[in-house]
């Protein structure tokens, strides 16, 4: 397929794909396209800006035009689960843009906005509900949304939507709908438990995978800094002063450290906004016009917040924190390198990091050009936080960290309490552990019975230079 007439799409897309001057379908498109339209369940494996998103949105479109109905009132036919609202916006987008001149009804629910209007926008039936988990629950709990009539469900970042705890919520929404239906689950990585929810879910899904998540974009310069930990507010100030030309997107681990980069940046002069889960949706729907439309030259931002962010001008990804899960920085400098364009990734590091770097470098399988800036170059490498995938069961508020909280305490408190029982305490944890050990049960479906049309193959070890997307990667 080389061009998107091969598909046999109805002719109102094609229309719209000339008018945004779509030529050659990306390699997700070529393999998942065809799928799609034969009506059959599909994982699709892709990494951000590989096109994925009109992978699935133009035959989802095809198949409205050819049987165009309207849905019962609160009803809607096709359904799309996203994790981030900046992520379910773009989908959204997409879908209006490639149906311009189809004539479908969609909306969008998500949270940190009134429900008023999204009620009434289900009140007379949708062609495509775009919806964050947690407020379509809500939504579904009021009355004001059924599902019994989808035809179409598609489940994209699903990786993110279980880093983030929404998979209670997933199964939750899946068990409304009706059994015959078409399913779609594109995910950047598959982890056990996504796997374990495509077997469940999906019927004889065929597998497509393409650009595997440890590749890097090809047009990316990346590089290290080593540096001490209270220098890298400095250091960011210094390249953002010498270096970036053109817009900037900063990552740091927490919402708490977002906002303090921007107070050190605005300390010093230099104009950045923060988003994060903590904004409400009418400031990052300002923040990130602002940075769309190029007014905004640096945007500091969380990795479940960026989910969605798609600019061509970012030259610059900077990680301030390196992520604890390796695969987030794939996601992260996937930021840049744009329609073609090239672009840079810098990346902070300090001791307590150190680990994280290795992490990331077995992963994408380069040895990343490292510069050290620390005061002591030769100092011991200190343990890093906790390293792990966040929880899934903490729910959207994360409602875990306190009960995090007190099991800290306590640990503080058995180590420095009473000493006089130590022997009792050992073998009463030891039988303990014996008795969690014969209670654990693991039950994992097989998703080795999934058909496979493309296969993800590992990149050979190389030096940094990294990827691209063609304007189509939307």
């Amino acid at each position: 397929m080389n061009s998107f007439n091969d598909f046999g799409l109805a002719e109102p897309i094609i229309r719209a794909l000339v008018n945004e001057q779509y030529v050659t379908p990306t390699p997700i498109q070529k393999d998942a396209i065809p799928v799609v339209l034969a009506g059959r369940d599909i994982v699709g494996i892709a990494q951000t800006g590989t096109g994925k998103t009109a992978a699935f949105a133009l035959p989802i479109l095809n198949r409205l035009a050819a049987n165009p109905r309207r849905a019962d009132k609160k009803s809607c036919r096709v359904l799309v689960l996203s994790p981030t609202r900046e992520l379910s916006g773009q989908i959204l987008d997409s879908f209006r843009t490639y149906g311009r001149h189809v004539g479908i009804s969609s909306a969008l629910v998500i949270g940190g906005v009134p429900m008023g209007r999204q009620v009434r926008d289900l009140m007379h039936g949708l062609d495509v509900l775009v919806a964050t988990p947690g407020r379509l629950l809500d939504l579904l709990r009021s009355n004001a949304v059924r599902l019994n009539q989808v035809d179409v469900l598609v489940l994209d970042e699903a990786d993110r939507m279980l880093d983030m705890g929404f998979i209670h919520d997933i199964r939750a929404i899946v068990a409304k709908l009706p059994k015959e239906r078409q399913t779609l689950l594109f995910s950047a990585t598959m982890p056990r438990e996504i796997a374990d929810l495509a077997a469940q879910m999906l019927r004889d899904p065929v597998r497509v995978a393409v650009t595997p998540v440890a590749s890097t974009v090809e047009r990316v310069s990346q590089r290290v800094i080593m540096t001490d930990k209270p220098a890298k507010s400095a250091l960011l100030i210094e390249v953002l002063r010498g270096e970036v030309k053109g817009q900037s997107l900063v990552f740091t681990r927490t919402k708490h450290g977002a906002d303090k980069v921007v107070r050190s940046l605005h300390h010093a002069g230099i104009s950045a906004e923060a988003i994060h889960g903590n904004k409400s949706q009418n400031q990052r729907e300002r923040v990130l016009g602002a940075f769309r439309a190029g007014k905004l030259r640096t945007l500091v931002a969380t990795d479940i917040a960026a989910r969605g962010i798609d600019v061509d001008g970012i030259s610059h990804v900077i990680n301030y924190d390196l992520p604890n899960i390796p695969e987030s920085y794939v996601h992260r400098i996937g930021r840049t390198a744009r329609a073609g364009a090239e672009g840079v990734a810098i990346s902070f590091c300090d001791n307590e990091e150190r680990a994280f770097l290795r992490d990331i470098e077995k992963l994408i399988q380069i040895k990343l050009d490292l510069t050290d800036r620390r005061s002591n170059p030769h100092a011991s490498e200190r343990p890093p936080a906790k390293h792990h995938r966040p929880q899934q069961n903490a729910g959207r508020n994360g409602r875990n960290n306190g009960g995090q909280h007190r099991n800290g305490q306590q640990q503080r408190r058995n180590e420095h309490g009473h000493q006089g029982k130590p022997r009792r305490n050992e073998q009463g944890n030891q039988g303990q552990q014996r008795r969690n050990a014969q209670n654990h049960v693991a039950v994992a479906a097989n998703p080795d019975n999934i058909a496979t049309v493309g296969f993800m193959r590992q990149p050979e070890p190389r030096r940094h230079i990294t990827g691209d997307a063609n304007r189509n990667s939307r």
